[in-house]
């Protein structure tokens, strides 16, 4: 069993993630999701069994290919700024993350032991995951981030992953935060079509500055909300920060992310497994923007193990 202190993707075991949730959620569900806040479904009993839904092809999937899987709670949303938009107070918002722990905690005891299931307290960034806008300093990234971290960690969370990050300082703040109490920290930075961050750093670069900011604080990097054909470039350099990154979670299409459309899931997979060969210590796979539990299934029949 896993524990905060021993990360199993981390020794090597392959794991999947779900598919991009409020897409899948929005377009495919026909869901409302203010602000693309899915902690909103949350709030209701139809819309936690839309989660629950959700959630089990992903579980199917990886019982029949006999690896782990991380979820994420529908909580990339639920920071300060992004609750303030919805009308959520410092004191809802606790309430919301907690219960996004608690669903998946239902998710998990359904699955029974196979597969083994990590639950991550997702986290977003302050601003809208596309611009490097909202800029803080680390020390007020960690200040901002924290109420969010703290809950999680009073949870039975096995750990917390910051999703689309668009600049190193917040990242840093997070993961300092995630330190301080006591929470395993996954780092995933967003690239553009010319694979560099949208604060125009090269991942490269990026992985390195969180690095000597929180003394390698974070159990391991990925990539996010980008096409693998956009993920290529930024891997090209090289460098030994390529072995710190273990996760990749590709956009559907090669599109921007201003002209996000369908991706044959076939072909999204081949793209995964062309990365393979330089990101060799990748053990967690799986998608966003525009995947659903299609082109997981093909990633994880694609990926080499």
């Amino acid at each position: 069993m896993a524990t905060r202190a021993t990360l199993p993707q981390v020794s090597g075991r392959t794991f999947i993630t779900d598919g991009g949730m409020e897409t899948d959620l929005k377009f495919h569900g026909g869901l409302e999701l203010p602000h693309f806040a899915s902690f909103v479904l949350l709030e209701d009993e139809p819309g936690r069994d839309a989660l629950r839904n959700y959630f089990r092809p992903y579980i199917a999937i990886a019982r029949e290919r006999d690896v782990g899987i991380v979820l994420d709670t529908p909580t990339w949303r639920a920071n300060p700024d992004w609750g303030a938009k919805l009308g959520y107070s410092a004191d809802e918002l606790e309430s919301v993350n907690r219960r996004g722990v608690t669903l998946l905690e239902e998710v998990r005891a359904e699955a029974g032991d196979e597969p083994t299931l990590l639950i991550s307290g997702c986290i977003g960034p302050r601003g809208d995951g596309y611009r490097a806008d909202a800029l803080m300093t680390a020390e007020e990234a960690e200040r901002y981030h924290a109420p969010q971290i703290e809950t999680f960690a009073e949870t039975s969370a096995d750990l917390v992953t910051a999703l689309t990050m668009t600049y190193a300082h917040e990242a840093a703040g997070i993961a300092r935060a995630a330190v301080t109490h006591g929470m395993p920290v996954v780092i995933s930075f967003t690239i553009e079509t010319d694979g560099r961050l949208p604060s125009g750093q090269s991942l490269g670069d990026a992985i390195e500055q969180v690095e000597l900011a929180t003394d390698r604080a974070p159990a391991y990097f990925m990539v996010n909300c980008a096409h693998p054909t956009h993920m290529a470039p930024a891997f090209a350099d090289g460098g030994s920060w390529l072995d710190r990154v273990r996760g990749l979670r590709a956009n559907a299409s090669a599109k921007s992310h201003a002209e996000l459309d369908e991706w044959n899931p076939s072909e999204l997979a081949d793209q995964y497994r062309d990365l393979a060969a330089t990101l060799r210590n990748v053990t967690v796979v799986g998608g966003c923007c525009g995947t659903d539990q299609r082109h997981i299934a093909a990633i994880a029949a694609a990926w080499p193990r």
